[in-house]
């Protein structure tokens, strides 16, 4: 199986040096390029086809905001996972809009880097349980809409695999706490996305606070 390529783009050649010393231990991921801001990004990804970008989001120049814009709208399968130091939800957010598609604290980088690389490549989404909280909470105090309480048609397997979801789980962790098959908890993560009429993570979250499925601590 070919290794997962990866790009990264920090401002700081020290931590570049850092994270790809780090990668290098993991034997299907690959380090093929580096870049220094947003618009070296976009050039080394035409030329080096990565997997997956490693973007810092404050960089001189573009910025990592403006780069993963860019990205997600001129190379589509390129996944861009956001390396920050900010836990706050007006940098979270913003990013996520933009296309990213996963989010890691650079307090947290280690062995949960190399598992958000890995699931980002897989196609799904990568957010930290600490993560996964405020972004519920952000949906939490913002005035919702009526829905229908459990939701437009999910079965009770369907809810439960949507509350892990939201809680930050990935497709491998919900199929062993259910019990289940890996195919069959990507089923049911399609027919969720299908049911509620969403596109992504943040707003499978919003739909979980919204059906009760999710419960935040008031501390």
């Amino acid at each position: 199986m070919d290794r997962i390529r990866v790009l990264l783009v920090d401002d700081h050649a020290i931590l570049r040096d850092g994270l790809r010393a780090m990668l290098a231990l993991s034997d299907d991921i690959q380090v093929v390029g580096e870049a220094a801001d947003g618009r070296e990004a976009l050039a080394a990804i035409e030329r080096l086809a990565p997997h997956v970008v490693i973007m810092d989001m404050a960089m001189p120049g573009m910025d990592g905001l403006e780069a993963t814009r860019r990205i997600a709208k001129q190379s589509p399968q390129t996944k861009v996972l956001v390396l920050s130091q900010h836990d706050n939800e007006r940098y979270i957010l913003p990013v996520l809009q933009a296309g990213a598609v996963g989010y890691v604290l650079k307090r947290s980088v280690g062995a949960e880097l190399v598992t958000a690389i890995r699931t980002v490549c897989r196609g799904e989404c990568f957010v930290p349980p600490s993560i996964a909280k405020v972004l519920l909470a952000n949906y939490r105090e913002r005035e919702q809409p009526e829905l229908p309480e459990d939701g437009p048609g999910l079965t009770e397997r369907e809810k439960e695999v949507l509350k892990l979801v939201a809680e930050g789980r990935t497709s491998q962790e919900i199929a062993e706490l259910l019990s289940l098959s890996k195919k069959t908890v990507m089923c049911h993560r399609a027919n969720i996305y299908q049911k509620l009429g969403t596109h992504n993570r943040t707003e499978l979250i919003k739909c979980a606070v919204r059906f009760g499925l999710i419960e935040l601590n008031s501390s």
